[in-house]
């Protein structure tokens, strides 16, 4: 199985991902490593990122992905997968890819990002995240309220892949 959490920038899939491998005790990789440094550049200096920069991006997560599976580990991944196409090229038809959608409001999301330190994303970028952003629907994703606590996070996120 391959976990991929999801959401926009200030919603936890790192934190949430890290606690979900160490539950699981499977490996954690973070979608951001695979951004190439123009990608990084351009979101540190509050530009978008266009879809031609992230398929490429979205392609080695994937490749990725594959890796993982040829050698049947489970692995959780993190990656904003704002749109439907992108987590197509994720999933790329595969029913052990599922993903757990870290859903917020704006308020909170932006209250995370003005508190974070250490990160290329510019929370300027938070508005154009929300604007690209389709929401999955049940038949994609699983979907958690970042309102909860990391641990209540994680704990529904593993009943309800249970409950699949």
């Amino acid at each position: 199985m391959i976990l991929i959490v999801m959401g926009v920038s200030g919603a936890g899939k790192t934190l949430i991902g890290e606690m979900l491998a160490e539950r699981l005790k499977c490996s954690f990789t973070d979608g951001d490593a695979f951004h190439s440094a123009a990608n990084k550049e351009k979101m540190h200096n509050g530009i978008p990122l266009t879809d031609e920069d992230r398929w490429p991006w979205l392609r080695t997560i994937r490749a990725a992905i594959e890796e993982k599976q040829r050698a049947h580990e489970t692995a959780v991944f993190t990656c904003s997968s704002l749109k439907r196409s992108y987590r197509d090229v994720l999933r790329d038809g595969d029913r052990d890819v599922c993903f757990v959608y870290l859903k917020g409001s704006r308020e909170v999301l932006e209250e995370r990002l003005k508190t974070r330190t250490g990160h290329f994303f510019d929370p300027s970028l938070l508005q154009s995240q929300l604007d690209t952003l389709e929401e999955p629907g049940d038949d994609e994703a699983i979907t958690v309220s970042i309102e909860l606590t990391p641990e209540q996070i994680v704990e529904e996120t593993l009943a309800k892949i249970a409950a699949r």
